[in-house]
């Protein structure tokens, strides 16, 4: 059985079309934040998937509040 890192063990994660579908952006975004280094992903084959915490993460770095 292969030991995961405490924080990888719950964690959820998401397809390059589900980020866009929540982050409301087509999916050439999201490849492009992900090779901007903005957006932290894990390749697996030849797609990427990228942790829930790390689009709340994301979400929280780029949030401004109008006035």
């Amino acid at each position: 059985m292969i030991e995961l890192p405490q924080n990888l063990e719950r964690a959820r994660f998401l397809t390059v079309a589900e980020v866009a579908a929540q982050l409301r952006v087509s999916t050439m975004t999201v490849y492009r934040l992900i090779k901007a280094g903005q957006l932290a992903s894990v390749r697996v084959g030849k797609s990427y998937r990228v942790r829930e915490d790390d689009v709340d993460r994301y979400l929280a770095s780029t949030y401004t509040q109008a006035g």
